[in-house]
């Protein structure tokens, strides 16, 4: 795909479609479960009490309807945070985005990447049907995010029924919503790894690719049974098993937690009843937002 050649509608919805994924964190589909554990926690400060969601990015249809507790609380809300507000895309440079993920002229990634990473990729490509021709254009950073949505969709996973879409929709001039960081910091955020980390960040996804093969069944179950310990054993295994993904898992979860931890702080610190929507891998651990929180001083339960 030359960058050239692109049509701005469709470059648009490629970049649309990219920018759900940059958060790398396991995708699942659940169900609602009676009163079982969820995903979700209560947070309590002196003045306010906030709720904070595991987010799915992709999922399918038959996880809805939600959690009757999940729903509950949002309505209890009076504000949604999330991540990054995909409505704000049109607000976006696409082409600027564009420019950073893809190689200019004719240097193409073989250039950028070890002979064993490269090796990698093309066979990872060839099991999900792709063509080399069609991705040595792109960045490591970019096309990891590429080889993930698109392995996705052969799962029969749908990025427009993930939970951050879902409670945008509902908040809809109901609610005022508010971003914990923008699409411009996400996109800025891996577009600026040095090409050691993107390397590193590439070998990290190729190995998600089997994982998300293997054990939909395993995160399924963790994630609709609200099972922290399950979850956070598959979603840190990769970073914890190789020592060359701290410096990557240190920029892209840990340092991503500590920011967003302090800005629910700030909520913590207003009368206002927030809905904290925030992928379900920055939740657990011990540098985890919940656990971060606890460490603080706020009262957090698990609904």
């Amino acid at each position: 795909m030359i960058l050239g050649t692109m049509k701005r509608p469709f470059a648009k919805r490629l970049v649309l479609f990219i920018v759900i994924l940059l958060l790398c964190l396991p995708i699942v589909q659940a169900s609602a479960f009676g009163d079982q554990k969820s995903f979700l926690w209560k947070v309590r400060s002196r003045t306010t009490t906030i709720y904070i969601l595991g987010s799915i990015h992709f999922s399918k249809r038959d996880i809805y309807p939600l959690n009757r507790k999940i729903e509950e609380a949002f309505e209890r809300a009076d504000i949604l945070a999330v991540e990054a507000d995909i409505n704000n895309m049109g607000q976006m440079n696409v082409f600027d985005v564009l420019g950073n993920a893809m190689y200019p002229g004719e240097d193409t990634i073989e250039r950028h990447i070890s002979r064993d990473t490269y090796e990698l990729l093309r066979k990872e490509a060839a099991g999900i049907g792709l063509p080399m021709e069609l991705l040595i254009k792109q960045r490591p950073w970019f096309l990891a995010l590429t080889l993930t949505s698109l392995e996705l969709l052969k799962l029969g996973f749908d990025p427009s029924l993930g939970i951050d879409i879902h409670f945008l929709t509902k908040a809809q001039g109901r609610k005022k919503i508010v971003e914990l960081e923008s699409i411009d910091f996400q996109i800025n955020l891996l577009s600026g790894f040095p090409e050691r980390d993107q390397e590193i960040f590439l070998l990290y996804t190729l190995k998600d690719l089997n994982m998300l093969r293997k054990e939909s069944d395993a995160l399924l179950r963790a994630w609709s049974g609200g099972d922290v310990r399950a979850m956070e054993s598959i979603a840190l295994r990769n970073a914890s098993e190789d020592r060359k993904m701290a410096t990557v898992y240190e920029k892209l979860i840990t340092g991503r937690n500590r920011t967003m931890t302090a800005k629910i702080e700030e909520y913590l610190k207003t009368r206002d009843a927030y809905f904290v929507v925030v992928g379900a891998g920055h939740l657990v651990g011990s540098t985890g937002i919940i656990e971060m929180l606890r460490s603080r001083g706020y009262s957090v339960e698990q609904m």
